[in-house]
């Protein structure tokens, strides 16, 4: 009998797809996994299955049961073993209520009148980095940088306190690059700051989400409507350290990637370039085609359920390899090119039913503009190394470059 395989699967380059994917999608779908804590978990690959159970509202994202799988090394087990601060109502009822609130503030009129400033900040970037002249790091340059300036700009941090949050995020999501001690002496440290950002917001209201979230907490009890007693200034502070993790984290080691996987066969930014209506279909296959985007969706299954001919018992930690998913022949159509003309393209990047990402708008219409930009400014664009070169970002539960070099 062979080992459980270790997991999150080692890929051959930052940009390939590991090896398993393939095979276990053909002859095991539903696998045994090993993971970072050595607790041990069942792996998902098959589009249908990843979607099915991602679909489903019995199950939880949340691995704090006694039983369930710790997928980072520290004691309490990484990101999703705990729940945000003040989101215990979110599961069932109590979380699409929240998520109907917190859509509330994520108008379209807020993504609207954030867009011509998020890119006016990507060219100041953007031409930062070409001021200095090639090659350049664009992870540092811009990856990393205009993310955190969008979240800091939609919950009003000030300039001053925003280079906190890199760090914050980079510990929110450690797998195995932080410890205990670390991730603890940064929740306290958030939690602090956002206790009194909220305070001088809840005093001194502006145009920002979290006012906007801190109105809804006023709101008469009942309804889907109200606030319900549901959107409390706890509450507020777990949403925005969700958005902190979601946002910035994987929106930040996307945009990365996104550049690297169009300029790894320069056929790609080319096509883009002469027609720039693809930069929308472009984004969404980078979406799909990751090959590198971290661990998965985890759910805690609390009944027995059957998938793929296999009998799942509850109490059981499964993963959802949407990377793998998004792979899948018997979903996409010549599923390991990548088309920046696929259209529609029905990814699960941001997963799918009632934990799909709230902030999903938001990445995209960062990943449009980072790359809309860098077309303007930078045509010339090309990798400054081989892309089987490009060194990966280890130890977090999210997948991404440690740096880009490129030159024009």
């Amino acid at each position: 009998m062979s080992a459980t395989p270790d997991y999150p699967f080692r890929s051959p380059t930052a940009l390939e797809p590991p090896e398993e994917w393939a095979r276990l999608r053909e002859k095991c779908p539903v696998s045994p996994i090993c993971l970072a804590s050595g607790d041990e978990a069942v792996l998902l690959t098959r589009y249908d299955d990843v979607k099915d159970l991602l679909s489903d509202p019995r199950f939880t994202r949340h691995l704090d049961a006694p039983d369930a799988a710790k997928v980072a090394t520290t004691s309490s087990g990484g990101a999703f073993a705990k729940r945000r601060s003040g989101m215990a109502a979110s599961v069932g009822e109590g979380h699409q209520r929240w998520r109907r609130l917190v859509g509330r503030a994520f108008t379209v009129k807020r993504m609207t009148s954030v867009r011509p400033r998020m890119e006016k900040k990507t060219r100041e970037l953007v031409g930062a980095m070409t001021a200095a002249g090639p090659p350049a790091d664009l992870v540092s340059g811009v990856g990393f940088p205009l993310p955190v300036w969008v979240i800091c700009e939609l919950i009003g941090v000030p300039e001053k306190d925003r280079y906190r949050f890199p760090r914050w995020a980079d510990t929110f999501m450690s797998m195995t690059k932080h410890t205990q001690e670390e991730v603890d002496s940064s929740q306290e440290d958030f939690t602090a700051y956002l206790a009194a950002h909220i305070a001088v917001k809840k005093a001194e209201p502006g145009d920002d989400l979290i006012s906007d979230l801190l109105a809804l907490s006023d709101e008469s009890e009942g309804g889907d409507e109200g606030g319900g007693g549901l959107m409390t200034e706890a509450t507020v502070l777990g949403t925005c350290q969700s958005l902190l993790v979601a946002g910035h984290e994987t929106t930040a080691n996307m945009i990365g990637k996104m550049v690297a996987m169009l300029l790894a066969d320069r056929r790609r930014w080319e096509r883009v370039l002469a027609d720039r209506s693809l930069v929308r279909s472009a984004v969404e296959e980078v979406l799909r085609f990751d090959a590198n985007p971290g661990v998965g969706m985890p759910r805690y299954v609390t009944e027995e359920i059957e998938i793929s001919g296999t009998v799942i018992k509850p109490g059981t930690t499964v993963m959802c390899s949407t990377g793998s998913a998004n792979r899948d022949g018997e979903a996409f159509e010549h599923a390991d090119e990548l088309d920046v003309t696929r259209s529609p393209n029905a990814h699960l990047a941001f997963g799918v039913g009632g934990y799909s990402c709230v902030g999903q708008a938001l990445a995209r219409t960062e990943l449009q503009v980072v790359l809309s930009v860098l077309l303007d400014e930078l045509p010339s664009l090309d990798l400054a190394v081989p892309a089987e070169k490009l060194p990966r970002r280890e130890g977090l539960l999210v997948g991404g470059l440690q740096e880009l070099p490129v030159t024009w």
